[in-house]
């Protein structure tokens, strides 16, 4: 469950003091709770689409009535793929309920329960490091923040960095300067 190594980052204005750019009432909880509720609305979806496919697929007028006749077939083909999409999505769910809540200092390396915040060209954003589900966007106290796994090829990037740093990653082909913000 990677990202797509040839999308970049969104970064987005941030208007809050300069000085700490995390919004003050934002909770590590929050942004969990949050990401939980995101992959339980996203299970329902499945949940409901797979029903629907498995339906189609065992129903009687999708029998095949010749060789060449794949629609119950397809629909089976489908169904499964849902399956398979809602067992990773409860993996997914166990994961971050289970995630140990973990308070980040200044000089500890970045790993996965970090919320992140990344200045890339005078614009911040905002990432969670999570054990999966990588993708997922949530919008928390007025701002987004994006799910990244540690596979991912910006998370891969970040493993072992700390709060100040500067360095240049290696995002959609080309090179970026970016600085940590935070580590929470």
């Amino acid at each position: 469950m990677g990202e797509a190594s040839s999308t970049s980052p969104v970064f987005m204005p941030v208007k809050w003091d300069e000085v700490e750019l995390v919004p003050p009432a934002m909770t590590k909880r929050a942004v969990i709770q949050k990401i939980v509720a995101s992959l339980q609305t996203e299970l329902e979806t499945y949940t409901r689409a797979a029903k629907a496919s498995h339906a189609e697929a065992t129903a009687e007028e999708n029998r095949a009535e010749n060789k060449y006749d794949t629609r119950g077939l397809e629909a089976s083909y489908l169904a499964a793929g849902q399956a398979n999409k809602i067992a990773e999505l409860e993996e997914s769910i166990e994961a971050f309920e289970g995630l140990r809540e973990r308070k980040f200092g200044a000089n500890d390396v970045i790993d996965v329960g970090a919320l992140i915040e990344i200045s890339q060209d005078a614009e911040c954003a905002l990432y969670f490091i999570g054990p999966s589900a990588g993708g997922t966007e949530i919008a928390i106290e007025g701002s987004e923040v994006l799910v990244i796994t540690s596979q991912s090829p910006l998370g891969s990037q970040l493993q072992g960095v700390i709060q100040g740093a500067q360095l240049n990653i290696n995002l959609a082909g080309r090179k970026q300067a970016i600085e940590i913000l935070s580590v929470s």
